[in-house]
């Protein structure tokens, strides 16, 4: 295989050890007497670990081929048949002249509610220098008098892409550094050099290093480099060979805070033709995933989203392991957090847990030969109903019957290999029920008093851009994605880029000003629902003031927004109209 597509000693890497495989034969319904005794499956919502930012894949028109429109649709997407992804990475050519391919998906996926990152795999060629490595004489580095010039040039692509309608959410400084055989090297001294120095100036959330597998001897020294660290947002990795016991990294644990944690990616357990559909080898993926989830990572991006060892087939439909994955993707949306939960209740069984939206949501894996009947037990709230959806050697995400609730929790049979997603609704929930009306997505805010809609003041994505009401138009400044919390409120985020509604500088007063600001989700950038008199229209409240002021139109020259003492005025008031 050449360059479009992995080596095969990184194949033989990633694939070292298969396990066997196992075809179990289940009945479809519910019967305990059939299965297995197994201990109680625990969780504790009220014990929150790492926010996930989503699952999703790589796009590389010019490796693979872009993506078609209802490919896009397909991956993006999550409605039915669809894998609800929402991370997209995507290529940092190393020719400028190439980066137009890139736009297409990226624009398509951000419609979605997907963010998007990109990744160089070299700098442009005269950046380069050959030198030895272990008797590689062709091997390729940057040049160390060219680290300003490389960091301009990721610049300059993080512009292309703005200009182009894609504000990105992130950018890597290289793909794998520790596996240059088909590109870049990098070593643990130059990368904390090009962090130290020069990382500052890029104009993007930065993602630092990618090694190939988790190589934490490329990894710890930027950790233990506070000078490195403070110019890195996240810290990325890939797993193709990582056994599972050094998934754990104590050291990001200790000194990470503040810092995000991705796997930016991988193929999971081999790149062989037409292995998609593989079982129940394709079940390994959920046990992959749900590794990678208990040991605190973020996301999970797959290599190809479209290959014939991928999510998606070449033809465009759905895999067996493009099912295993939407087992979590379509349920655990960005946003929601890992909560505490009994992670091998039974052998061969691997569980893990969310909350989001109202929701708590449980992946359970069973690996095992064996059928196993299942004690599911919530603590932390009460639940009101549980929706599952399975699949198995004959099942493909099917939604089977509700199942009945027993002392807060429930049975459920797990068939031999198969992946199950439960999803329950809380009552007595602390996640306030006037946001949860509103499903996650894009909107166009109007105040109907006016007629007139929330926008950014001259279309522009800035830090600290005022925020006004304006005549409905199609520009991106009046475009906002509402992002619900698990503690009861909400995110606005500009379409504009990577900026959240913000409430100037905090303030808790009067006629304190409604701006925009970098996306941190603090306190002064979020925002609780109140319903009014009239359905579907709400007052927008600010959590600086614990909900006793909210967006207020100033009325002497109805354009500008401020925050106001809350009386449900008519200028006060808002709805919420759905858009792309």
């Amino acid at each position: 295989m050449g360059l479009k597509f992995k080596k095969p000693v990184k194949a033989l890497l990633a694939g070292v050890i298969m396990l066997s495989l196992m075809i179990g034969v289940f009945p479809i319904s519910e019967k305990k007497v059939e299965a297995a005794s197994a201990s109680d499956a625990v969780i504790n919502l009220s014990t929150k670990h790492q926010e996930i930012k989503g699952f999703g894949g790589m796009n590389h028109p010019s490796w693979a081929g872009d993506l078609t429109a209802g490919q896009r649709e397909t991956a993006f997407g999550n409605n039915t048949n669809q894998l609800g992804f929402s991370v997209l990475r995507i290529f940092i050519d190393s020719d400028s002249r190439n980066w137009y391919k890139e736009v297409p998906t990226a624009k398509a996926a951000i419609a979605k509610g997907a963010i998007v990152f990109a990744t160089p795999w070299n700098p442009p060629s005269n950046l380069v220098e050959t030198f030895n490595h272990n008797g590689d004489t062709k091997a390729k580095r940057l040049r160390h008098d060219k680290y300003a010039e490389y960091a301009a040039h990721i610049n300059n692509f993080v512009t292309y892409m703005k200009n182009n309608g894609v504000n990105l959410y992130a950018v890597s400084m290289a793909n794998e550094p520790d596996y240059g055989h088909d590109w870049t090297w990098w070593n643990a001294s130059e990368i904390v050099t090009f962090l130290k120095y020069y990382a500052g100036s890029i104009n993007c959330r930065l993602i630092a290093p990618e090694s190939f597998s988790y190589n934490k001897n490329i990894m710890d020294p930027v950790l233990n480099d506070s000078k490195a660290l403070s110019n890195v947002d996240i810290v990325g990795t890939h797993l193709y060979g990582t056994p599972y016991k050094n998934f754990a990294w104590p050291l990001f644990q200790q000194k990470g805070a503040g810092k995000q944690l991705w796997m930016t990616e991988v193929y999971y357990p081999n790149s062989d033709q037409n292995s998609a559909d593989r079982w129940p080898e394709a079940l390994g993926v959920s046990e992959h995933i749900h590794n990678a989830m208990v040991n605190n990572l973020q996301t999970y991006v797959w290599w190809y989203i479209r290959r014939s060892y991928s999510p998606m087939k070449e033809d465009g439909t759905i895999s067996k392991r493009g099912y295993c994955m939407a087992q979590y993707s379509k349920f655990v949306r960005p946003g929601y957090k890992r909560v505490m939960a009994t992670e091998k209740p039974n052998q061969g069984v691997y569980v893990s847990a969310y909350t989001g939206d109202g929701k708590a949501v449980i992946v359970a894996v069973n690996k095992s030969a064996s059928a196993i009947s299942q004690k599911f037990t919530v603590n932390g709230q009460n639940i009101g109903t549980v929706d599952r959806y399975r699949t198995a050697s004959n099942e493909n995400l099917a939604k089977t019957s509700n199942l009945a609730l027993t002392d807060n929790g429930f049975w459920a049979y797990l068939p031999a290999n198969s992946v199950s997603t439960f999803v329950c609704t809380l009552k007595s929930s602390s996640v306030n029920t006037n946001t949860t009306a509103l499903a996650n997505g894009w909107y166009c805010i109007k105040n109907p008093a006016s007629g007139k809609y929330l926008q950014v003041t001259g279309n522009k994505g800035a830090a600290g851009q005022n925020v006004e009401a304006g005549a409905k138009s199609s520009a991106l400044g009046q475009k906002w994605y509402f992002r619900k919390l698990d503690n009861g409120y909400c995110t606005l985020s500009s379409a504009l880029g990577d900026y959240m509604l913000d409430v100037s500088g905090a303030g808790t007063s009067d006629n304190t000003n409604i701006g925009i600001y970098h996306a941190y989700s603090g306190d002064a950038q979020q925002f609780k629902l109140k319903t009014t008199s009239k359905a579907g229209q709400f007052g927008i409240m600010t959590k600086v003031t614990n909900d006793k002021s909210g967006l207020h139109l100033r009325v002497t020259d109805n354009t500008n927004v401020v925050q106001n003492a809350y009386w449900e005025g008519t200028n006060q008031v808002w709805q919420f109209e759905p858009t792309n």
